[in-house]
């Protein structure tokens, strides 16, 4: 067995075909090493307890884990999930006991169903949406209302964001009122809820576009381009995501949405999967086009046609959380403060505004579809301001 002289016992069997299934899945040679001695650990175990592979299930592995810390003192080397996994698809191991759904499960479970099919809302977004229901109803469960919706008030409603507020920024509290005005207006509809509750969630005191939008100086992204390590694949894909942000505007769902038929070489052009699943194409700039082709050339084969993919196995499409995690890593690699994800898409307005866009271009290269979401990016040019901005009355005498 590889990097392990000792029989791995009961699982004998299966390490070559574990092992070439942990180089399909993308796994380092190290990595899978480590795997493969964890399959020997367990194999070993089963012996000298009699167990087979087929009685093996999650209460199995967990006993196998208890001893595996008592006598070594730590865990495995590498998770014992991958090998169950493994096995549980070759039909040999026994499946893990499922926990018995509520029905508040079931219920979120239909919520999600409706956010997405009917409302036609994004993954990240239907997360969010139901995360705050499981929340928000788990709390007023009980035996006898197993959903917590009944007797609901607007008091409830009220008392609930009020405790929101106490832990979260104003941003995020008038997210959260959005997500319970949604979660209240399917209740209503479910015939859980009085139809006018939802109005009971009060508005939280936040002005529109009070702020100035915040964005790092050129020099912080170039500070993050270059961190990264064009030596390796892993920081050429991290130098490609990063220019697609900087110099495109693209959103994190967008960069990770980015499939092989996009780019449109021969015109210079790629497809953006947009906010709401629009489509729209986008000049592909020389640089950007240089980035891409350079981390396609060492992308890892894969069935998946999304461009950008793990570099951690097991391999697969990264999702916008792998995009944040990218710019969150190039900001601690180049020493500057973190830099949200989105806060790239405001540096490029800021520069093209500097350039003498105008706001209705702005909006056409970052695609929003009503000109007030551009119109505060009016606000950062301050020195244009200070000269547009008369003296006020009376304060020269």
């Amino acid at each position: 067995m590889s990097g392990s002289r000792r029989s791995p016992g009961r699982l004998s069997r299966y390490v070559d075909g574990y092992r070439a299934r942990l180089l399909e899945l993308g796994y380092a040679p190290g990595s899978a090493t480590r795997s493969l001695a964890t399959l020997g650990h367990l194999g070993r175990w089963m012996d000298s307890r009699d167990i087979d592979a087929e009685q093996l299930d999650g209460e199995v592995v967990r006993a196998f884990i208890a001893d595996h810390v008592h006598q070594h003192g730590q865990l495995p080397s590498a998770g014992v999930v991958p090998v169950l996994d493994y096995l549980r698809n070759l039909g040999v191991a026994g499946p893990e006991p499922t926990r018995r759904r509520s029905p508040l499960d079931e219920f979120v479970d239909e919520y999600r169903h409706w956010l997405a099919v009917e409302r036609a809302l994004s993954r990240d977004t239907v997360a969010g949406y139901t995360r705050l229901a499981s929340r928000f109803l788990a709390q007023r469960a009980s035996a006898s209302d197993e959903l917590g919706v009944e007797g609901l008030t607007g008091a409830d409603v009220t008392g609930f964001l009020l405790g929101e507020s106490t832990r979260l920024r104003p941003g995020s509290v008038c997210c959260h009122a959005n997500q319970l005005r949604q979660l209240l207006r399917y209740l209503s509809m479910r015939g859980f809820a009085d139809p006018g509750l939802a109005d009971a969630v009060p508005s939280v005191g936040r002005w529109r576009d009070a702020g100035v939008p915040q964005f790092p100086a050129r020099p912080a992204i170039e500070r993050m381009l270059e961190s990264c390590d064009r030596s390796r694949r892993v920081g050429v894909r991290d130098f490609a995501i990063l220019v697609l942000l900087a110099r495109l505007g693209l959103r994190t769902v967008e960069v990770s949405r980015i499939d092989l038929g996009d780019v449109y070489w021969r015109v210079g052009e790629i497809e953006i999967d947009g906010k709401g699943h629009e489509r729209a194409r986008l000049p592909l700039p020389d640089d950007v086009g240089e980035a891409l082709v350079a981390y396609l050339t060492l992308r890892r084969h894969h069935d998946s046609r999304r461009v950008f993919l793990s570099e951690h196995a097991p391999t697969r499409p990264i999702e916008a959380a792998g995009v944040r995690s990218v710019v969150r890593d190039a900001c601690r690699r180049a020493g500057i403060e973190h830099v949200a994800a989105h806060r790239l898409r405001h540096a490029l307005a800021s520069e093209l505004l500097r350039e003498g866009a105008s706001l209705i271009q702005i909006s056409q290269v970052l695609r929003h579809k009503h000109l007030e979401s551009t119109a505060i990016y009016a606000k950062v040019d301050l020195a244009s301001l200070r000269q547009a901005a008369g003296s006020w009355p009376g304060a020269a005498r």
